[in-house]
């Protein structure tokens, strides 16, 4: 067995596929926010916390298609380009959104990966609820709700990280 490099074992997403599985991931959140059940905007989600970079655009998505106008951001930096570090926050959101544990608040990222990102921002926020478009199954635990699952092997290119170009045929030039 050969090593692979992140590439051979790629999952490609394009902006049309984010888009739709984060309008999915809004529709699987929908009415399940506290309070969800008398009808309040959001399915009483007080606000959304996207996990920066990744979970923006995720999170404008599910703050639209729920209608929460309230959105913050939590900074926390894992990777050093396509290496994992030690998780750190480096920005977190306004104390009054989060309040004491987060609950009400809608924490929504990219990806789970193997989850120490997700652990972090747990830790600080209990009682918030952990939401991403694409889930590995070693972070899978730390998800609440996501949408697909891949295998941890797997390297997920994002279209806000790709560029077009030519790329030379699988088999001949012809």
């Amino acid at each position: 067995m050969t090593d692979r490099l992140p590439h051979e074992k790629g999952f490609h997403v394009s902006w049309d596929q984010i888009h739709r599985d984060a309008r999915a991931l809004a529709w699987r959140l929908d009415g399940q926010g506290p309070g969800g059940s008398d009808g309040a905007a959001g399915g009483g989600w007080r606000a959304v916390v996207a996990i920066t970079r990744g979970g923006m655009a995720p999170a404008m998505i599910v703050s639209r298609e729920l209608d929460i106008r309230v959105v913050d951001t939590i900074s926390v930096k894992s990777y050093d380009h396509q290496t994992q570090a030690e998780p750190r926050v480096i920005k977190a959101p306004q104390a009054e959104i989060m309040g004491a544990d987060g609950e009400g608040v809608l924490v929504v990222d990219d990806l789970v990966d193997t989850g120490k990102t997700l652990e972090l921002v747990r830790r600080l926020y209990p009682k918030a609820h952990f939401a991403t478009v694409y889930a590995k199954p070693q972070g899978r635990e730390m998800v609440d709700t996501f949408i697909t699952e891949v295998s941890q092997d797997t390297w997920i290119f994002f279209p806000w990280d790709m560029a077009l170009q030519y790329v030379e045929p699988f088999r001949g030039k012809d």
